[in-house]
């Protein structure tokens, strides 16, 4: 175990509810449980499956409200990852908080969606699914490695109503405005919901610098998505930080560019979350973004943050 770095610890200790507090240093300190989330594009029968894993040795829970989400204990994370149902693209090994921002999304049928930041495509295959492979969903991803990554994980979940782009996703906007009825950006960040005690790769590059510089990459971001949303469409921003800079202030960015932006309320099931800020390090954030959710972590949830909002017709 190694310890977390000071600046780090004292800024989320300034985020965190005191009440709170115990709680996340615990899950910070505490190898985490594995999610994942059966795939329908390539499964059959979600309880089946379910029942061939646990006859495998597998203590397979269902995560309530995730529609095919479940998880294992940690120490089976090596298990799952190597059965050959997550080989076919059966099932996807992807964090709870995840997969609520993707179910948060809430893509239908036959609509258009763009995924503006997709790579790998934890969220984006789950868009598809969601989709029953029908409409059209389009996601970009900047950087050429993990767009690669991204086509591969498409390919073999099953994705077939996915169109990919190689682009910088702060350019799209002006290409395609008003387009999608649904836009995630679930933005490049500084990766601080990932944070571990027990692996000190996690944190090897965290810097306030980072910070500062995903931030000014989300505005530009979030402007984009903005623009290639349909007039009665629905914005879904997302990062794993618990960085204000990165999640309130860029929300915020977008607001005073567009007054006309509503932040909708959100519905989490359980109870490891908090309203967003509206105070942080001397500036203050409009009232709105309460409505914003940050997901603290636990022994199975990574940190998250969330904000949806609604461009009126």
């Amino acid at each position: 175990m190694t310890q977390l770095p000071a600046e780090f610890v004292e800024r989320l200790r300034a985020i965190v509810p005191p009440q709170r507090w115990d709680a996340v240093w615990q899950a910070l300190h505490t190898e985490k449980a594995v999610g994942a989330r059966i795939n329908p594009l390539r499964a059959e029968g979600g309880p089946r499956l379910f029942e061939k894993l646990k006859n495998a040795g597998l203590a397979v829970q269902p995560l309530e409200g995730l529609q095919g989400g479940f998880w294992v204990p940690a120490g089976q994370k090596s298990a799952l990852s190597h059965r050959p149902e997550a080989e076919t693209g059966e099932i996807y090994i992807q964090n709870p908080s995840s997969q609520w921002v993707g179910q948060l999304v809430g893509a239908q049928p036959g609509e258009e969606v763009l995924d503006l930041a997709a790579a790998p495509g934890s969220k984006t295959t789950q868009l598809a699914a969601m989709m029953d492979n029908t409409g059209y969903l389009a996601a970009v991803e900047a950087i050429k490695p993990r767009y690669f990554r991204l086509q591969d994980n498409l390919k073999r979940m099953g994705v077939t109503n996915c169109r990919t782009f190689l682009a910088d996703g702060r350019s799209i906007g002006h290409k395609v405005p008003e387009r999608f009825d649904r836009v995630l950006l679930d933005a490049p960040c500084s990766s601080e919901g990932r944070i571990s005690a027990l692996d000190a790769d996690s944190f090897a590059h965290w810097s306030p610098r980072k910070i500062k510089e995903q931030s000014r990459k989300q505005r530009g971001l979030i402007l984009s998505a903005w623009r290639a949303l349909k007039p009665g469409g629905v914005l879904t921003y997302a990062t794993c930080s618990f960085a204000p800079e990165e999640n309130e202030r860029t929300v915020a960015y977008l607001l005073k560019k567009h007054p006309e932006a509503e932040l909708a309320p959100i519905e989490l099931p359980f109870d490891n979350w908090q309203p967003g800020l509206t105070t942080w390090q001397g500036k203050t954030f409009p009232e709105a973004l309460r409505h914003a959710r940050r997901i603290l972590p636990t022994e199975l949830f990574d940190g998250f943050f969330v904000a949806q909002i609604k461009k009126p017709r």
